[in-house]
């Protein structure tokens, strides 16, 4: 058996999928799998490698197939009707006038359930508005909660390093962001600089976190057979093969190419300094005038 990571439609998840020794696909090609909800359609990111017999057993979902015209065509029809639901929807919540906004609408392959994805500042009842969609589609419907994190999922976009969001290109868990790691990697701390379209610390603070805690500075590490501390952590650049670094002592100075003497210039003439006025002292102040008593009246 091989085992195959395929990147599903909505919300976009990288999951592995069995296939069998002899199924050929290559990288970004579409394809069919049957997963834990039924057929879904998928991309392949990764081609297939060997899997181990034990992993084997245990996991279920596998690849069907690779999308054949006839799967292009379904799929086109599948996200007209996917438009026509989220605008059907969207009257509903209006009409009942529900404080909730609705993110994206996924129907699965074979068109038996329909899946609305929404987020809300506070609970909802939508048990009337599952009857209304019920109604008006004719399959099984599934409203989801989701978060300012899973929304950007869904969303897509491109971050402030210009590339795809991580969480809509490969990220499938959402690890705890803390302001410590912006902090700890000497980072500005605007935070729309440190934020992401979600509106939450960017995802990105915890791919060097682990660095940044394993050389803390102030603390004791040995390399070259000596013990010292950390005192700065910096980029650290790698040396090309053909170069390798030279050792100065640090009794010898390095020559440096001499330089054209400058001409000298006059110094420049600075204003004579004015006496500064002195104080009179007591003997030459002049005489208070003392004030007269009031005539009683």
């Amino acid at each position: 058996m091989q085992i195959v990571k395929v990147r599903l439609r909505k919300p976009r998840r990288v999951l592995p999928f069995l296939c069998g020794d002899n199924f050929k696909i290559d990288r970004d090609d579409h394809c069919i799998v049957e997963s834990d909800h039924g057929p879904e359609w998928g991309m392949c990111v990764l081609p297939p490698e060997p899997c181990p017999s034990d992993v084997a057993e245990r996991h279920s979902m596998r690849l069907l197939r690779r999308a054949t015209p006839a799967d292009f065509k379904n799929m086109e029809a599948l996200m007209h009707e996917e438009r026509r639901a989220r605008r059907v929807c969207l009257e509903k919540i209006e009409r009942r006038n529900l404080p909730m906004k609705l993110v994206d609408v996924e129907f699965s392959f074979d068109q038996k359930k329909a899946t609305f994805f929404f987020t809300a500042d506070e609970r909802v009842d939508f048990r009337e508005l599952v009857r209304d969609l019920a109604h008006e589609l004719r399959m099984r419907i599934e409203l989801r909660h989701i978060q300012v994190r899973d929304e950007a999922k869904l969303v897509g976009g491109l971050g402030s390093c210009g590339r795809a969001l991580c969480c809509a290109s490969w990220l499938n868990e959402f690890k705890p962001i803390s302001m410590r790691m912006a902090k700890r990697q000497n980072l500005s701390l605007n935070p729309t600089k440190i934020s992401g379209q979600c509106g939450r610390l960017l995802c990105c603070l915890a791919y060097e976190n682990e660095l940044y805690d394993k050389g803390r500075c102030g603390k004791k590490e040995a390399a070259a057979a000596q013990t010292g501390r950390i005192e700065d952590d910096e980029e650290v650049l790698p040396f090309p093969e053909e170069d390798t670094p030279a050792d100065i002592p640090a009794d010898d100075e390095p020559e440096f190419p001499e330089e054209s003497p400058e001409p000298a210039r006059a110094p420049a003439q600075q204003p004579a300094a004015q006496p500064q006025a002195q104080r009179p002292t007591r003997q030459q102040r002049p005489p208070r005038r003392r004030r007269g008593k009031r005539p009683r009246r």
